[in-house]
């Protein structure tokens, strides 16, 4: 399976800090905000990713992130010229797709915790459809909201209604199989200009084949589209961090547990960090993994 990351838009709100740099490129306490996300699909078993941004945007990744080989990746890019719609990513990733599965993440969403998601991504690999996943929030009638039964499967899906029928929103993580790139190229804009991904997720719900996994209490989702969700999830990170004493989405530590660094080449990426607390954290790995 591959993975993309969509790190777009202009990130409005976040203004005047998105005159620097791009959201995705903001700092989470420790670590920029993209960190997060490519934590998410390397922990899934996912090593190639395209990452999705802006014409402005993507050249600084490339110059963050390189080719992804320091963690055992394989990073390629490329530019959305204009924002119009989560779903248009298979559309500007559809020679990378190449008519194989995929899982996009939004390159704004950090999920904590022990989702299993290696195992949901084994399992979806061995079925058709979709995967979505369901989240409690206090305020549903703010998000995209999925009601699902007791195998999994999705009975409906509102866009921020009036009444939601759960409290399940639907975080920025999906799956997808072969059929994805055909779907979108088969939907209208919506009234606002864009590919909707609600509107894809549908296409999948009217044929049967959209499927939801219900993330439980101990999965933290952080949207850090705000200012004030920006702080709360560096201080939500800064906390954990301090009292475990385990940094979270480290991707050196992560691609060498995984195996997708050895010992040798993690002490050459080792060699090119400067010296900070994040290099005293990778060594510490290090000896551990020696």
């Amino acid at each position: 399976m591959k993975g993309i990351v969509l790190a777009g838009g202009a990130g409005t709100r976040l203004y005047p800090l998105t005159l620097v740099a791009s959201k995705q490129l903001q700092p989470v306490y420790d670590k920029p905000m993209i960190y997060y996300p490519l934590a998410t699909l390397m922990l899934a078993g996912i090593r190639e990713i395209l990452l999705i941004s802006t014409p402005e945007d993507t050249p600084r990744f490339e110059q963050l992130l390189g080719d992804g080989s320091q963690w055992g990746l394989r990073l390629s890019y490329a530019v959305q010229a204009r924002p119009e719609g989560i779903a248009q990513a298979f559309l500007v990733g559809e020679s990378f797709i190449d008519g194989a599965r995929v899982a996009l993440i939004l390159g704004d969403n950090i999920l904590y915790g022990r989702m299993g998601l290696d195992r949901i991504v084994a399992d979806f690999e061995r079925s058709q459809g979709a995967v979505i996943f369901g989240y409690p929030v206090q305020d549903p009638e703010r998000y995209g909201i999925v009601e699902f039964g007791p195998e999994g499967e999705v009975l409906s899906l509102e866009e921020k209604p009036e009444k939601p029928r759960t409290n399940l929103a639907v975080p920025g993580i999906y799956l997808y199989d072969e059929e994805v790139v055909a779907r979108t190229h088969a939907l209208e804009p919506s009234d606002r200009g864009e590919l909707e991904i609600t509107d894809l997720n549908l296409s999948y719900l009217r044929d049967g084949k959209l499927r939801a996994h219900r993330l439980g209490r101990g999965i933290a989702w952080l949207d850090t589209g705000t200012q004030e969700s920006l702080l709360e999830a560096a201080n939500f990170i800064a906390t954990v961090e301090h009292r475990q004493g385990l940094k979270i989405s480290c991707l050196e530590e992560i691609a060498l547990r995984l195996g997708y660094l050895d010992l040798d080449q993690l002490a050459q990426t080792l060699r090119e960090m400067p010296a900070s607390p994040y290099r005293n954290y990778v060594e510490q790995v290090l000896a551990e993994g020696s």
